[in-house]
């Protein structure tokens, strides 16, 4: 019987399965991408529209595109270490990994034009350059899980400046100094999975999960600390009176004290028991498959603690959204694995 899955020409004369350039790319791991950007603007208080909108579109494309062009890098060792994945198996060709990581990056770069001009291009460039250092260069050097989460830490910035031709809304610099906290957290939760990643294979020490266990602690106990708002005068006049609303629940609807808080405990509580949780396994047995597990729950954990600094932001409503997202990435990582 033929094979009905759709498929895709793509730098190559064979087809490819539409099913193997989504494990290719990791597709369910991008939905821990988006919360980056909605953290981000939550912090600087900007509203959440079109232009935000777009850059999460933008943030995905570069996600997948680090995907892609990862096993394009590491098809030599995979074909020993991880020998079913689509290009160690034949299913997707090499040069065609190449081709869908550049074709994403391009995409990721024009979404970001369009959608907030010079400012998101000046992010989405340097994160795109982070990106295809760390695959082609940087991965196996000290400097590896730096470069991964500084990608991160631009990831959550460009959600602070995504709006900013917003009138109403803060300054570029008063922007990104209001986010600068939040990219810091995910910018160390990213550096504790760069960690546990270079142990998927053959195993850790158990010091290395031990570690990271505690730095993921810290970091959920500092994002639940509760941040003070200070309302911000708006300039110019004219742009003010013809600026959009926030969306309900974004910063600046004046929240819920007690929502926002209630949230921001379930975020950073959701966070540890299910990355906090898989490295607690991994400390009682560090084996690669454990490992492995704590590294996938950590890619996906990244979700409610963006829940959470986005409820801490002043955007509840969204948080809350964010926070439904997770069961599902979930069960669309049981069938596409995001490692």
């Amino acid at each position: 019987m033929k094979d009905r899955k759709a498929v895709a020409r793509w730098g190559s004369r064979s087809a490819v399965r539409l099913t193997d350039l989504a494990l290719l790319v990791r597709a369910p791991a991008a939905l821990s991408v988006p919360g980056d950007v909605i953290a981000g603007a939550a912090a600087a208080g900007r509203p959440l529209g079109v232009r935000t909108l777009g850059v999460m579109g933008s943030s995905v494309c570069l996600y997948w595109a680090g995907m892609a062009l990862n096993d394009y890098a590491d098809a030599t060792v995979d074909s020993v270490e991880r020998p079913d994945r689509p290009v160690p198996s034949g299913r997707v060709p090499r040069r065609t990994a190449l081709a869908v990581a550049g074709s994403l990056t391009a995409a990721g770069i024009g979404l970001a034009a369009a959608a907030g001009g010079r400012r998101s291009v000046g992010v989405a460039l340097p994160l795109a350059g982070l990106v295809w250092a760390y695959d082609l260069k940087l991965k196996s050097k000290p400097v590896g899980g730096v470069a991964m989460a500084g990608a991160r830490v631009l990831d959550v910035l460009a959600g602070a400046v995504a709006s900013g031709a917003g009138a109403g809304a803060a300054s570029v610099g008063v922007a990104l100094r209001r986010a600068a906290v939040p990219a810091g957290l995910v910018g160390v939760h990213t550096g504790t999975l760069m960690a546990l990643s270079r142990h998927e294979v053959g195993g850790a020490p158990v010091r290395v999960p031990a570690a990271t266990l505690a730095v993921s602690t810290v970091t959920a106990v500092a994002t639940a600390i509760p941040v003070k708002r200070v309302a911000m005068a708006p300039r110019g006049g004219a742009a003010v009176r013809h600026s959009p609303a926030p969306l309900k629940g974004v910063a600046g609807t004046a929240p819920s004290k007690r929502l926002r808080v209630g949230l921001v405990a379930a975020g950073a509580l959701a966070y540890l028991g299910t990355y906090g949780a898989a490295q607690v396994r991994a400390v009682q047995e560090p084996s690669g498959e454990n490992v492995r597990r704590a590294v996938g729950a950590g890619i996906l954990g990244l979700m409610p603690l963006q829940a959470a600094l986005t409820a801490r932001g002043g955007a509840p409503v969204v948080a809350a959204a964010l926070g439904v997202v997770h069961p599902l990435a979930r069960r669309l990582a049981r069938r596409i694995s995001p490692t």
